[in-house]
């Protein structure tokens, strides 16, 4: 299994936005982008608008984990942009990680099983 990086550079997120392949949910975005690599980049966006800074914390650790949880299951080679949404706010880790397999099932990144 390829662990996953962060995106952490603003011009590497302006880059995945650029290409302007995203889909939504209820409660998150999720961009993506070929890197030409053979591991994915994962970078998480949670705006001032979701809440307070605890409250946007706890958002970006479920993302996170979710995703940690299923790497397995995505395809390698993509730098992935998760944008949360205000709806986000409060909801549990089965729900966010329900929503993040659904983009994923999207955009054609992840495997079945």
């Amino acid at each position: 299994m390829k662990y996953s990086e962060s995106l952490k550079k603003n011009k590497d997120f302006q880059k995945v936005y650029s290409e302007k392949k995203s889909y939504a949910n209820k409660y998150l975005v999720m961009y993506t982008m070929k890197n030409n690599t053979d591991q994915n980049r994962l970078g998480i966006s949670v705006s001032k608008k979701v809440g307070n800074s605890i409250v946007r914390h706890r958002l970006t650790r479920l993302i996170r984990e979710s995703y940690r949880l299923q790497e397995e299951r995505f395809q390698c080679g993509y730098d992935i942009v998760v944008i949360a949404r205000v709806s986000a706010k409060g909801k549990d880790y089965h729900e966010i990680e329900k929503a993040l397999l659904h983009l994923a099932h999207l955009h054609k990144i992840i495997d079945q099983g």
